[in-house]
Order: C-alpha cells, then structure tokens, then sequence
C-alpha cells in the first residue's frame, strides 16, 4: 500500500491551530532550533566581518588600479550586507535573536578580519575569507539536510554568491600579476 503524499486537511487545520505563537515554525520542522540559531548567528558574524573588511579595503585601495578593484570591494560589501540581513531575518523567524554585539564579533565569526598592507594583499585576504565562508556554508548546508528546507535553501544562495565573489577575486589577481 502506497504511503499517503499529505495529512488529512482536518489533521493540518488542526496542527495549525497549536501553537500559532511558533509562527513560521511547524511541528514538522525537524532541525534542533537552538542548534541552528547559533550557526546561524556565527554566519551572521562571518558577514558582518566580510562587510567591515571589504569596506575598509574600499576606503583603503590605493594605486594605478585601485577606483576598479575599490568599486569591486563596495559591490561585495553590499552584497555581504545583504546576506547578513537574509540570516538575521531567518534567525528571528525561528524564534531566535540575531547576535548584532560587537563584543565577541570576531570570536562567532568563521572569517578572519585581516586589513592587508597592498591592494594585492587585501585581494587576498579577502578570497582566504571567501574561501573560509565556501567551506563552513557547504558544512551548514550538510547539516541541515531536509530538516530545515527554508534555511538550506537561503545558505545555498549564499554560498552561490560567495563563490561568485571568490571567482571575481581570483579575477582581480590575475590581472594584478605583473
């Protein structure tokens, strides 16, 4: 005998009705909330620390290449900033606090805040911590499995882009090599 696809509506108009405070959380999330919550909060850490680097190293890009390598840094610091605010969002509708403290910033975070001394130091810096960001997200996103889709789903963006910007860093480097 086939395995039924749904519950029965009255079975789910039911389930909904308890509780409603839970919001977006069912009884068929299966991930450990709190488990999730706090790597949620470390990458939300590891973005605000990819925000500070890139900005800084926007600021700080000096040199006969610096306005094209600067303009590229901003990009990815807006960029970075959006998937901060994805996370946060995330993390309030599961029922958690997004960690915005300063104090503490640097020990959450899975990136490394590293100013770099040239504009190919900076590069540099900042693929490590794209790289660094690439592996813990692929972890994440392990272990998460089918327990909580909506999160996996946005961890997976995420790590498109921080591919993204891994592939333009190296970019950047190629053409910075005398």
């Amino acid at each position: 005998m086939a395995k039924p696809f749904l519950t029965d509506i009255k079975t789910l108009r039911k389930r909904a009705r308890q509780h409603i405070a839970e919001g977006a959380v069912t009884p068929g999330y299966r991930a450990d909330r709190k488990i999730v919550v706090k790597i949620l909060n470390e990458a939300l850490a590891t973005e605000i620390v990819c925000v500070l680097r890139y900005r800084r190293h926007h600021f700080m890009a000096s040199g006969i290449n610096a306005q094209s390598v600067a303009a590229e840094f901003m990009q990815h610091a807006v960029e970075e900033q959006g998937h901060a605010d994805e996370i946060a969002a995330r993390i309030v509708q599961l029922g958690g606090e997004p960690n915005f403290s300063p104090e503490g910033l640097l020990s959450r975070s899975h990136a490394e805040y590293v100013e770099g001394d040239s504009l190919v130091d900076m590069i540099k810096e900042d693929l490590v911590a794209e790289r660094v960001a690439i592996d813990s997200y692929r972890e994440m996103i392990a272990y998460l499995g089918n327990d909580d889709p909506t999160t996996r789903r946005m961890l997976e963006g995420i790590l498109a882009m921080e591919e993204e910007h891994a592939d333009d860093l190296v970019s950047l480097l190629e053409k910075l090599r005398p």
